[in-house]
């Protein structure tokens, strides 16, 4: 059986017809779903380009091939396009596929409402909280109040129409948009770490004798990531003598946005703008050269990131949002969109090796439940039971 998964994503294909991605989900995330199906179908925005970007890794291959969806970028875009996205749509998954929806996504609605004209079954994995993602202050759009009731009642109405449901956090989420009391549910992130992800051991106690070395990681294409937010707290954390700098890894068009604060604040000196770096061992080698991960998010579901982060053994502090209190104590959090709170929490951890040395032995600790042999075995469970209910006979569930 073949299984259509919509994505988010934004690919980019060259004329040989190959498919790459710079910074999200290549053919080594699409190939868990081959576990259960013997073919995989990824539905994703796709814009035509003379070749393949730099660091560009490919998205198609071996069972995994690709349905373009025509490329937009914001909602004035899309309405523009939603003609030929929605004809896309139709085409892209036969009554006999297994269709799982990547949610929340405006591809993901479009299918989910083309299924259930049809009554044909679909599953969800939610990665994402719209009601945080369009909340007043992450993004800055004169429909945003519109868009937030729109994807929060979409989202809960597909969850409440799935045959299935995957979500990435342990609670936050399935409390938001729950499903019906008798479909199958788990709890399984995104993130794939292998055991070369994971640190050999914590980290102990350490003085610092220079500047205390910060990192975050994360997309600026909007500004929800909090990232202005913590160039503000490195300011502060210098102004009142703690002595710190900061790396950002990743890309996005904000990016000379929060150049232009650094050097306002009088810190471009200390804010390094790394760029995009590949998973694995250089993203890891990153993580290892700091002394503390920080995810200043105003929404998140479950960070990979911060998980990552944890998996390398740092100690790190996040905002109370989406599903980070589930990775991190009340005490390693403070509130979004507040540097003065956030530079003081940095300021303790930084200066209490004893509390870095714990922090740094229990995210390692918790890090371990995102293992790939954790992980794996609720994911197959959900793939499965997407798969039994595409054979069974078609059922229309209550509303």
């Amino acid at each position: 059986m073949r299984v259509v998964v919509t994505s988010e994503a934004r690919f980019s294909r060259t004329p040989d017809g190959a498919v790459w991605t710079t910074d999200g989900p290549d053919h080594g995330f699409w190939v868990r779903y081959l576990t259960t199906f013997h073919r995989v179908r990824v539905m994703a925005r796709v814009r035509e380009v003379t070749a393949a970007p730099d660091g560009a890794r490919r998205v198609d291959g071996d069972d995994i091939d690709v349905w373009p969806v025509p490329y937009y970028v914001g909602p004035r875009q899309y309405i523009s396009v939603r003609p030929a996205i929605q004809a896309a749509v139709r085409g892209a998954a036969t009554n006999h596929d297994a269709v799982i929806l990547r949610v929340p996504s405006a591809i993901g609605t479009l299918l989910a409402a083309h299924r259930d004209r049809a009554q044909l079954p679909y599953g969800v994995e939610v990665v994402a909280d719209p009601y945080d993602v369009f909340a007043p202050g992450v993004i800055r759009h004169p429909l945003r109040p519109l868009l937030r009731r729109r994807f929060v009642a979409r989202l809960r109405h597909e969850c409440r129409r799935a045959v299935a449901a995957s979500y990435v956090t342990e609670r936050h989420l399935q409390s938001r948009y729950p499903t019906r009391t008798d479909v199958p549910t788990v709890a399984a992130s995104s993130i794939d770490l292998s055991a070369s992800a994971f640190a050999m051991a914590s980290r102990g106690p350490s003085a610092k004798g220079e500047a205390h070395h910060i990192i975050t990681v994360g997309t600026m294409d909007q500004m929800y990531k909090g990232f202005d937010t913590l160039i503000t707290a490195v300011a502060r954390l210098n102004h009142v003598g703690v002595p710190a700098r900061m790396s950002h890894i990743g890309t996005g068009r904000f990016q000379p946005r929060l150049e232009q604060l650094a050097a306002r604040l009088g810190v471009a000196d200390k804010v390094a703008f790394v760029g995009w770096c590949s998973p694995g061992e250089e993203l890891r080698q990153h993580l290892d050269a700091a002394d503390l991960f920080v995810m200043p998010s105003r929404t998140e579901g479950l960070p990979r990131a911060l998980i990552e982060a944890m998996a390398r053994a740092l100690p790190a502090v996040g905002t109370r949002v989406g599903g980070i209190p589930e990775l991190l104590p009340a005490v390693d959090m403070v509130r979004p969109d507040d540097p003065r709170e956030l530079a003081r929490v940095i300021g303790e951890m930084l200066q209490d090796p004893d509390r870095m040395s714990a922090a740094s032995a229990r995210n390692l600790a918790h890090a371990r439940r995102y293992s790939r042999e954790s992980l794996n075995p609720r994911r197959e469970a959900f793939y499965q039971a997407v798969r039994d209910a595409t054979k069974r006979p078609i059922t229309t569930p209550s509303r």
